[in-house]
């Protein structure tokens, strides 16, 4: 039994490099393989949408579909028997969305149409920044993930100050243009500022009388003002995080997720918890 066991357990760990691992060719290469699966049942979702090619091949479509699922359901089973917690990934993000991108296939047998859910393996294109994990990558995600979190009271204030904005101005617009000018309710008025705010301008309402067009001309300016501030709120946070950061801080960088920055003497790297080289 003790034989038996080993031998399963050297299967696991095998298993586990590749399914898991990014590290080695093995693994990166079949998380290539498993990127262009996704895009291609993606690819097939879409085109079976599209009548005249659907009634034309749909019994290719569906026979690729299949084949594709199946191959998702085995790498599925492969990734929950490879680790030692499997529910841990099971109920973690990614294990939640492997398991939906199976599922669509099988709900056909029950309800029509539920195959068109399976374009939610869209989601699993997420797997890319796993293999794109090298120190470079990492680290330039690090810094905008710190630069975000930095910058996250003043956005939400300012988001804050637009749905106030939206709300004001679409009242407005609703008592100066009202139902002859298509502002037939403020949520519909709310709808149309908030178009023009982000400078959308479907076209569908537009304003009539001349104190509503000039009501929606300084509302098309503040959208430009909108669309620039949170830009500029990030980028000066970027440019404060480098700031801080001297040529002195580049001490024990991580090779295995990229960060540079570690407290003094560190041995541990603070983001993955690989151990750090020794000066």
């Amino acid at each position: 039994m003790l034989g038996i066991k080993s031998k399963f357990d050297i299967l696991r760990q095998k298993i586990h490099i590749v399914v898991h691992g990014t590290n080695t060719v093995a693994g990166r290469l079949f998380d290539k393989i498993l990127l262009g699966l996704i895009l291609l049942s993606v690819l097939l979702v879409m085109m079976e949408t599209v009548q005249d090619f659907n009634q034309k091949y749909h019994d290719y479509l569906v026979f690729f579909e299949w084949v594709i699922t199946i191959l998702f359901t085995i790498e599925y089973i492969l990734r929950v028997i490879s680790i030692n917690k499997p529910f841990r990934y099971i109920f973690s993000f990614y294990g939640i969305i492997d398991l939906i991108a199976v599922l669509p296939m099988y709900l056909t047998f029950f309800f029509t149409g539920a195959s068109v859910l399976t374009i939610v393996r869209a989601f699993r294109l997420l797997r890319l920044f796993k293999i794109l994990n090298h120190p470079k990558f990492s680290s330039q995600s690090l810094q905008l993930k710190r630069a975000l979190l930095a910058s996250k009271g003043k956005i939400i204030i300012f988001v804050y100050f637009v749905l106030i904005s939206t709300i004001i101005i679409g009242s407005i617009m609703y008592v100066v243009e009202g139902k002859e000018g298509g502002f037939t309710s403020i949520p519909t008025s709310i709808y149309w500022t908030i178009v023009t705010l982000t400078t959308v301008g479907y076209g569908d309402i537009s304003p009539i009388t001349p104190l509503g067009q000039f009501i929606a001309s300084l509302a098309m300016i503040l959208g430009y003002g909108i669309i620039a501030v949170p830009t500029g709120i990030v980028t000066a946070e970027i440019a404060k995080t480098n700031t801080k950061k001297t040529d002195s801080d580049l001490k024990n960088p991580c090779e295995s997720c990229g960060t540079k920055y570690h407290r003094e003497n560190a041995k541990f790297c603070d983001h993955c918890g690989f151990r750090l080289e020794e000066n």
